[in-house]
């Protein structure tokens, strides 16, 4: 039997990838679990295993293509007297439940035919809806009529609807939220599914449009949003000398996305000031062995996220997000720091988790390990996710101060500078002392001017104490 296989549901909000690599070619055997193509998604590299086995039929994919969700990748033709068949299939199903819903939002034509006299709501296809959109068909049959009033739909949301102000959109739960992640007003992208129903592939075809300042691919998108920067069309550089033009890489792509949607987001103000960490210094060279024995490198940055945590432990607003469609602050109980990295495929931004419950030795193993991975290619999807707070640290690199971009929906970030020693007055005398640059970036909506310096002075007291101000 010729089954189909797709590529899954990967991480949450994770929509499409470039293929890095296809392991497989027609006329290959191969098992449950063989690894059939490497992805690049999300600033991550995952391998896309098999559900079957079998011998490859056809291989529908190239390195270097990009491929969305519930995409066709390789069909197999299985062993029908098999008698593994059936869990095989059972796994399969699973998988394609999981992708089904995002590969019909990626490119709604390629849906089954639906029965034109029943709600769209109604309609069953082979992979089950997940648990929220389920939740969301369930209030659409209970309203058969697409055209009901603004009223009557407001009636209909459910307790926990994320736009409160008008009619809800036409679009899955999971949808709505990547609207939201991305910083857009779910009410202003045009729908290509049926009664304008709108679909992950429609919200982000609506922000690359933004962007470009040219229409959506669909021309169903593309609307007026007086929010919108537009770019204006780029000159033809060629007339000046000769050009070379390269895609945009994953990586590149994403942080043009999240930079772009961050900076038009997040009214940002930069504090700066300068740490003596003479006695932190010190305290490394104490202790960087006991590191090395649980097999980590005690290191500036380990020591200033764990002064970090408990500066946003001390300041609650750094560690919160702002909601103003629902005129709330978040504020988080946890500490996820995120921590810029260096890769020769660009900057990525792993997170370390509950940083405010792990001592320094435990933070220099951890961002050892998550560094080295992101650099290997190692690394999850979903260890880019839940940050509350961002480091960037350049001073390996060099530079005195810099101005680090937000990352939205946090409210901060902490740029470090290249140290240096320089003289410093202490009781009267110039004494030479380790000096240490900080710039820390913060969402103007969320923090005043007075209590960044307030939250810089307290890392910068910590730090010149020798830590001593964390007991």
């Amino acid at each position: 039997m010729l089954k189909d296989v797709k590529i899954p549901e990967i991480s949450e909000n994770v929509t499409s990838g470039t293929i890095v690599e296809v392991l497989v070619k027609a006329g290959d055997t191969v098992a449950v679990d063989d690894v059939l193509v490497e992805m690049e998604t999300e600033k991550a590299v995952v391998e896309i295993p098999s559900p079957y086995a079998g011998e490859i039929s056809d291989v529908l994919v190239e390195a270097g293509e990009e491929k969305n969700v519930g995409d066709v990748i390789v069909r197999i033709e299985t062993d029908k007297g098999d008698t593994g068949e059936k869990a095989e299939a059972g796994a399969a199903r699973g998988q394609e439940s999981a992708a089904d819903e995002d590969r019909q939002a990626a490119d709604p034509e390629e849906k089954e035919e639906e029965p034109e006299d029943l709600p769209e709501a109604t309609v069953k296809d082979d992979a089950a809806p997940d648990q929220e959109d389920a939740e969301e068909a369930t209030e659409e049959q209970k309203q058969p009529d697409a055209r009901r009033s603004a009223a009557a739909r407001e009636n209909d949301a459910p307790e926990d609807q994320e736009e409160t102000a008008g009619p809800q959109a036409p679009a899955a739960p999971s949808v709505r939220r990547l609207a939201r992640e991305l910083g857009v007003d779910i009410h202003v992208v045009r729908g290509s599914g049926r009664d304008g129903r709108i679909s992950q592939a429609d919200v982000n075809d609506y922000v690359k449009a933004r962007m470009t300042g040219r229409p959506a691919a669909s021309g169903k998108t593309a609307v007026e949003d007086p929010s919108a920067v537009q770019q204006p069309s780029l000159p033809d550089f060629s007339r000046w000398g000769t050009v070379r033009k390269e895609k945009l890489e994953t990586v590149r792509r994403l942080t043009a996305v999240n930079t772009s949607t961050a900076w038009r987001i997040v009214p940002h103000v930069t504090q700066f000031d300068e740490a003596d960490i003479t006695e932190v210094q010190a305290f490394i060279a104490r202790h960087d062995k006991q590191a090395e024995k649980q097999g980590g490198k005690l290191t500036l940055t380990a020591v200033l996220m764990k002064v970090c945590a408990a500066a946003l432990v001390r300041f609650p607003p750094f560690n919160a997000s702002i909601d103003l469609a629902n005129d709330q602050m978040i504020y988080k109980d946890y500490v996820h720091i995120g921590l810029a990295v260096d890769t020769s495929r660009g900057l990525l931004v792993p997170v370390i988790r509950d940083v405010q419950d792990k001592g320094i030795i435990d933070l220099a193993v951890a961002i050892g390990d998550v560094a080295q991975r992101a650099r290997d290619k190692k690394i999850k999807p979903d260890e880019f996710e839940g940050a509350t707070f961002t480091i960037s640290n350049q001073g390996g690199i060099g530079g005195t101060a810099f101005t680090p971009v937000v990352v939205w929906p946090q409210a901060a970030i902490l740029g470090i500078s290249r140290a240096r020693r320089m003289l410093v007055e202490k009781e009267g005398e110039f004494v030479p002392r380790t000096m240490l640059p900080l710039s820390l970036s913060y969402d103007h909506r969320i923090v005043d001017g007075a209590d960044a310096a307030r939250f810089m002075d307290w890392i910068c007291r910590s730090l010149e104490q020798g830590l001593t101000i964390l007991l």
